[in-house]
């Protein structure tokens, strides 16, 4: 779709496109150029409304070893000043809010390292696979550091009580690990690996692409799921709207017909 120096966005005829971290040479370490390359990728995902869904990977052995990896960029942050740091800080917190925001679901695949600032992008995903000996870490506070810009969505996909715990004291766990509490959705040895995300695209490919959209605004809606006469109507609004789509009313009459749907007659394409 572009060309960045940091990253692929590669688009599938099928629907749905792939963000790849590419600095294999860093281990797809986080820089202020990946950061803002990111920002711009999610912006051309967010414009693109033929796209169903977006995966997100990193290139190579590992899927990011955080910004820990690049130590040129490290040397440049320390010299900022507290003037110029929040303007470093916005720009992820960006990258963050921009990713888990995004109208289209998400999925990572990741594999070998997710380390630091890693953890926090994949924790912005909807959903998360990964190797069973994929190794975490919040790392933060080894080197002085707290994960602050990253904190609120931890929190949200694993729990306050575990991000505590491995926010301060630094444990690596793994693919497994990862798996009970929560940030990893179902993890399978490396082999299996991408087989099983044609699998999780087969499965995506069959749903409808508005209904996936209006579903993850719907969950953002309903958050923790505290019922209150505000959620009551805007959820009673919401089946309403979808019914009467164009198509929600398509898979109403592909159901009553016993026919595919149009969106999966659509996935047939030969993928490039």
């Amino acid at each position: 779709m572009s060309n960045f120096n940091t990253l692929e966005l590669l688009t599938d005829p099928r629907g749905f496109a792939t963000l790849w971290l590419s600095r294999e040479e860093k281990n797809n370490a986080f820089n202020a150029e990946m950061i803002r390359e990111l920002i711009l990728a999610l912006d051309k995902v967010a414009s693109d409304a033929s796209l169903r869904f977006l995966i997100v990977r990193g290139r190579g052995k590992h899927f990011s070893a955080g910004a820990g990896a690049d130590l040129a960029w490290m040397q440049q942050s320390a010299e900022l000043d507290y003037a110029t740091n929040p303007d470093d800080a916005r720009a992820l917190a960006e990258l963050m809010y921009s990713l888990a925001k995004l109208k289209v679901p998400t999925l990572a695949v990741v594999q070998g390292a997710v380390f630091g600032d890693a953890l926090g992008l994949i924790s912005c995903c909807d959903m998360v696979i990964g190797t069973d000996d994929a190794q975490f870490c919040q790392s933060e506070v080894r080197i002085g550091l707290a994960p602050a810009v990253i904190s609120p969505f931890m929190v949200q996909a694993i729990c306050e009580r575990a991000t505590r715990r491995y926010a301060l004291t630094v444990e690596h766990f793994d693919g497994q690990r990862a798996r009970e509490i929560r940030p990893l959705s179902e993890t399978y040895p490396q082999a299996e690996l991408e087989q099983k995300v044609e699998q999780w695209i087969d499965n995506l490919l069959l749903n409808s692409p508005a209904a996936m959209r209006a579903s993850k605004d719907l969950l953002r809606e309903v958050g923790d799921g505290s019922l209150t006469p505000a959620l009551r109507c805007y959820t009673e609004n919401a089946i309403a709207r979808i019914r009467v789509s164009p198509e929600g009313q398509e898979g109403l009459r592909a159901f009553l017909q016993k026919r595919p749907p149009s969106w999966q007659a659509e996935t047939t394409k030969e993928p490039r």
